[in-house]
C-alpha cells in the first residue's frame, strides 16, 4: 500500500474468537498489523473465561478490555471513550450471528470470516442491521484481496475478455481424506458438524470461495446452480466434495468442483473465464502469475508488480515482482480497504474509491444463499435452484 505524509490514527480494534490454539485468530491479527491501520485493544477470545484472559495476556490486551463474553464487550467498549472503532468476529460460523448483531446495534464497525452465518434468514437480517445501523461491515474473503485477482476484475470490466461466456471455479484440498472428525483435530471437529459449521461441508468452507472468486471477477451474479452433494467418508455428517453446473445473468454458464477428499491436492482454488475475446486464469498456488489469453494470440502470462500489471493491482502490492505474496497479504488488503472505509467515515471525507471493493454483508448474504440453494439442489436430485436474493 502507499505510504501517507500524514497517516491517521490507528483504529482500536477488537476480536471475538481466535484465543489460544485457533488458527484463524492468528491469521486476521496479522493481517490487521500489516499496514499498520489497526491495533488490538480488546478481546472475548474465548467463551472459556480462564483462556480468554490467558489468550489476551499472551497478546497484550489489559486485563480490564479482557472480557468473559461478546456481549459484554460490545456493551463495554460502546460506552468507553477510547472504545474499539470496529470488531473481529474469527468464530466457528455459528456463532458469527450473534456478535455481529450485538457490534452492529452498539454503533461498532464489524469485520467478519466467512461465510457470514449458518442460515439465511440469520444473513438477512444482519443485512437489515447493517442497512439500519450504516455500520461498515467487511467479509473476509481474503482472494479477493489478491493483486492479480484485482487485475483480473479490472480487465473483465474493462471488456478485454468481450461478453463472458463461460467460468470455471474450483478448490480442491484432501486434508479430509480420511476421517479426521471425533479426535483431538478442532478444525475439523467443527467443520464436519452441522451444528457448528452449518448445513454443508466442504461446500460452506471452501466451495464458497470458489463462488465468491467468481462472481468478484466476473462482475456476475449467479441465476440458478445445479449441484451434486457426497459425503465419501463413511459416517461423516455433511458433504466433502460437490459437483455444480452455474447460470449466471447474462448467459454466461459455469462449473464449481470443491472438495476435500481429493489427495495430492492442498489448496488448489483456481478461475478460469473466457469470453469472446480471450481468457483468464489464475491459481490461488501460484498467486503472482495471471495468465491472459486474446483470441488468436499467444497466451502471456502477467506478473504482479511485473510488465503488464495494472495500477489497481500495484495499489494492493507491497514487494517487488519475483518474491512470494499471498494469502496473508490478501487478508491485509480486505482489512486495509476496510480501514480506509472506517477511517474517511471519521475523518468526514470520501474514501479512496479503489478501496471499496471489498467484500460486504451483502455478499456475505448471497453466499449462504449459494450454500442453502446447493444443498437443496443435491437434495432434490440435482434439480436447478434459483439462488438470487435481495433484501
Amino acid at each position: 500500500m502507499a505510504n501517507e505524509t500524514n497517516p491517521p490514527r490507528r483504529l482500536r480494534l477488537g476480536m471475538v474468537g481466535g484465543g489460544q490454539g485457533a488458527f484463524i485468530g492468528g491469521v486476521h491479527r496479522i493481517a490487521s498489523r500489516i499496514d499498520g491501520r489497526y491495533e488490538l485493544v480488546a478481546g472475548a477470545l474465548s467463551s472459556n473465561a480462564e483462556r480468554a484472559a490467558a489468550s489476551a495476556a499472551e497478546l497484550g490486551i489489559a486485563a480490564d478490555r479482557s472480557y468473559a463474553s461478546y456481549e459484554e464487550m460490545a456493551t463495554a467498549e460502546a460506552a468507553r471513550d477510547d472504545g474499539i472503532d470496529a470488531v473481529s468476529i474469527v468464530t466457528p460460523n455459528h456463532i458469527h450471528f450473534g456478535p455481529a448483531k450485538a457490534f452492529m446495534e452498539a454503533g461498532i464497525h464489524v469485520i467478519c470470516d466467512k461465510p457470514l452465518t449458518t442460515t439465511l434468514d440469520d444473513a438477512l437480517e444482519l443485512a437489515r442491521i447493517a442497512e439500519k445501523t450504516g455500520v461498515i461491515f467487511g467479509l473476509t474473503h481474503n482472494y479477493t484481496g489478491y493483486p492479480m485477482v484485482r487485475q483480473a476484475r479490472e480487465m473483465v470490466a474493462n471488456g478485454d475478455l468481450g461478453k463472458i461466456r463461460v467460468i470455471q471455479a474450483e478448490y480442491a484440498q484432501d486434508w479430509l481424506s480420511e476421517k479426521e472428525e471425533g479426535g483431538d483435530n478442532k478444525q475439523a471437529n467443527w467443520r464436519t458438524d452441522p451444528a457448528q459449521s452449518g448445513p454443508a461441508g466442504s461446500v460452506g468452507d471452501i466451495g464458497t470461495h470458489a463462488y465468491n472468486l467468481a462472481c468478484f471477477v466476473s462482475g456476475l451474479e449467479l441465476a440458478e446452480l445445479c449441484a451434486d452433494l457426497e459425503a465419501f467418508v463413511p459416517g461423516r455428517a455433511l458433504d466433502d466434495n460437490a459437483h455444480m453446473m452455474l447460470r449466471f445473468e447474462g448467459g454466461a454458464k459455469g462449473m464449481l468442483w470443491c472438495s476435500q477428499v481429493a489427495p495430492g491436492n492442498e489448496n488448489g482454488l483456481a478461475l478460469r473465464i473466457y469470453g469472446e475475446k480471450g481468457g483468464l486464469e489464475w491459481k490461488q498456488e501460484h498467486p503472482n502469475h495471471l495468465t491472459y489469453s486474446p483470441f488468436g494470440e499467444a497466451p502471456r502470462t502477467i506478473t504482479r508488480g511485473g510488465h503488464g500489471s495494472s495500477a489497481i493491482a500495484g495499489r494492493v502490492t507491497r514487494i517487488p515482482p519475483g518474491h512470494p505474496e499471498g494469502y496473508l497479504e490478501g487478508f491485509a488488503n480486505v482489512y486495509s480497504d476496510v480501514a480506509e472505509a472506517i477511517t474517511a467515515r471519521l475523518e468526514g471525507r470520501e474514501p479512496d474509491k479503489d478501496a471499496l471493493d471489498f467484500p460486504t454483508v451483502m455478499d456475505g448474504v448471497r453466499g449462504v444463499k449459494f450454500i442453502e440453494s446447493a444443498v437443496e439442489s443435491s437434495a432434490k436430485g440435482g434439480t436447478w435452484v434459483k439462488t438470487k436474493v435481495a433484501l
